[in-house]
């Protein structure tokens, strides 16, 4: 009987925290699907999220580039990159690979000094990642959006894209 009521009041609690949680005080819900963590390379991952439908403010191009053969059309959203603030890259590559190729880009100069990776995020519906990484502080004044594009046959490009500082 004890176990009865045990799994009882396991089963009600675990219920009210789940409802609790997805809403606030004012009983909108929230998405819980943002996370951050280490991936096995030790590269910090931003997996913000599964597509664009959210803010970052106005999007800027930032053209096409190439990196070491392969040419990559990038804007910037969030507004100008500031020193200790979150920036947000988008790449988009010259072909389709349903996102299999994983793309990191970090803020800063090539030797990533006191910079943090991000992770990009395949996009299908717009056939590009989405990133997001935090600027170093201090930014250096040589900083760049550097992008580390690893194919899924194992192969790794890197090369840079000249970020916004003053967007008006």
């Amino acid at each position: 009987m004890k176990t009865k009521y045990t799994l009882l009041s396991t089963l009600a609690l675990s219920g009210l925290l789940i409802s609790c949680g997805d809403k606030d005080q004012h009983g909108h819900s929230h998405d819980h699907s943002t996370t951050e963590h280490k991936d096995h390379d030790g590269h910090e991952d931003h997996d913000e999220h599964d597509d664009h439908d959210h803010d970052h403010g106005e999007e800027v191009a930032l053209g096409s580039h190439d990196i070491e053969g392969i040419k990559v059309e990038a804007a910037q959203g969030h507004g100008a990159v500031e020193a200790g603030k979150e920036g947000h890259l988008i790449v988009k590559l010259p072909f389709n690979d349903g996102g299999e190729t994983v793309v990191r880009v970090w803020i800063g100069t090539a030797d990533k000094t006191l910079s943090s990776a991000g992770k990009g995020v395949y996009t299908p519906s717009h056939n590009d990642y989405d990133i997001h990484t935090t600027a170093p502080k201090p930014l250096p004044a040589d900083a760049k959006w550097w992008v580390e594009i690893t194919k899924p046959d194992g192969t790794k490009i890197t090369g840079s894209i000249p970020l916004l500082k003053d967007i008006k």
